[in-house]
């Protein structure tokens, strides 16, 4: 079956800043469509400045998974559409949340907590150990990979513990960081991936790629039934 994937992105710092339209002149989501595609994936990439942020419903309902990087606008994003896509994750749809997405409105609707933590900008090294290595996000992947620049992200990251948590990361300036960690909510999954700054070129990096295109793969719909709530009568006679 061919994964429909729907990749959002702000889009505002790549049309605003010249320094970051360098190092990603199609936009951050371009690399992450590319190869998404080069996997076989239907992609549509849609961003905040479009009618209803490119998330209509029924751009939605053709999506099984949907990926969000987020950054200086999160409070730009409507509640209604923040609503519908929460309802779309209950319902079944999956969703990657990557780098400074864990403070968009539908990160923190769904974790419940403020998603704060700890940063730095200082072209730090970042190694990313797989602390699950049997898990489907990580295949293909070692013991660890190593970004060689990056924003720093450290604990405490105010989060739910995740229901299983794949990688861990370490900065050179010694803080670490639950930077791969898993959710069910309803009956979607939901990934948090750390890296991302728009500064760096870190999608272009292999091992992210890959990582990004594993999680895919594992949050799409499992096929489950809908879930029936409410009164209903008993099956048996008493």
């Amino acid at each position: 079956m061919t994964l429909n994937v729907t990749i959002w992105n702000e889009y505002r710092h790549e049309t605003s800043r010249e320094d970051v339209r360098k190092v990603y002149p199609d936009g951050l989501h371009g690399p992450i469509a590319d190869h998404l595609r080069s996997e076989g994936m239907t992609v549509r990439v849609a961003t905040l400045d479009e009618p209803e942020h490119g998330l209509t419903e029924a751009a939605l309902a053709d999506t099984d998974v949907l990926t969000w990087w987020g950054h200086l606008a999160h409070y730009e994003v409507s509640d209604e559409i923040v609503a519908r896509v929460q309802q779309r994750v209950l319902d079944g749809m999956g969703l990657i949340v990557l780098h400074s997405g864990h403070h968009s409105k539908i990160f923190r609707s769904l974790m419940g907590t403020t998603c704060n933590l700890i940063w730095r900008e200082a072209d730090e090294r970042e190694r990313i150990w797989v602390v699950e290595p049997g898990h489907p996000i990580a295949a293909g992947l070692g013991s660890y990979f190593e970004i060689p620049r990056e924003e720093m992200y450290g604990e405490r990251f105010d989060i739910p513990a995740p229901d299983t948590l794949v990688f861990v990361s370490w900065f050179q300036g010694g803080e670490v960081f639950r930077s791969g960690c898993c959710y069910q909510r309803g009956l979607g999954k939901i990934f948090y991936f750390r890296p991302g700054h728009e500064m760096y070129p870190t999608y272009y990096q292999k091992e992210v790629l890959q990582v990004i295109a594993n999680a895919v793969k594992w949050a799409a719909p499992a096929g489950a039934p809908a879930v029936m709530f409410g009164n209903r009568p008993p099956l048996e006679k008493f």
